[in-house]
């Protein structure tokens, strides 16, 4: 569920990462009685906002953390499926917060998706070394609802390497 990004090569599309297709069954809402929860950890209140309405609209159940103090706060109280975490946050770098996540819930580091608007050498090698998947700001709500969608637990990703 993981692919490696390679510094260096050709940048991915303007909005999204490497390696995440849309869902297999091109639908993004969830089936009833399936909770699937998702962390948003972002320092932005308009992205937190407007992730956490489209996500709960398809179905699933979502909590924001707006730092890493408060992310870890979550991480440490709650069971999560997916993550969204900004790179960069004025408290803790992304993948800080990642590292941290997927030593308590081990299931986030397959799951996980950063956003970032920092189009950096150095922000592509800090996820690529998360051997995650990114999607970069500003985002096309459609693409990150299936971004979402590919990293539920049980749907098979295919990579584009």
């Amino acid at each position: 569920m993981t692919w490696p990004v390679v510094a260096g090569s050709a940048p991915p599309p303007p909005a999204f990462g490497r390696g995440i297709g849309s869902p297999k069954d091109g639908k993004r809402e969830l089936p009833r009685g399936v909770a699937i929860r998702v962390l948003i950890v972002d320092d932005e209140p308009s992205i937190c906002k407007a992730l956490g309405m489209a996500l709960s609209h398809v179905g699933y159940e979502v909590l924001t953390a707006k730092s890493g103090e408060a992310a870890f706060a979550v991480i440490q109280t709650e069971r999560l499926d997916i993550m969204l975490v900004d790179l960069r946050i004025p408290d803790m770098r992304g993948d800080v917060i990642f590292e941290y996540a997927a030593g308590v819930q081990p299931n986030l580091r397959e799951h996980t998706l950063f956003i970032t608007g920092d189009i950096s050498d150095a922000a592509v090698e800090l996820i690529a070394a998360c051997r995650c998947n990114f999607i970069r700001k500003p985002f096309d709500l459609a693409v990150m609802l299936d971004a979402v969608a590919a990293l539920r637990p049980g749907h098979v990703q295919k990579s584009s390497a």
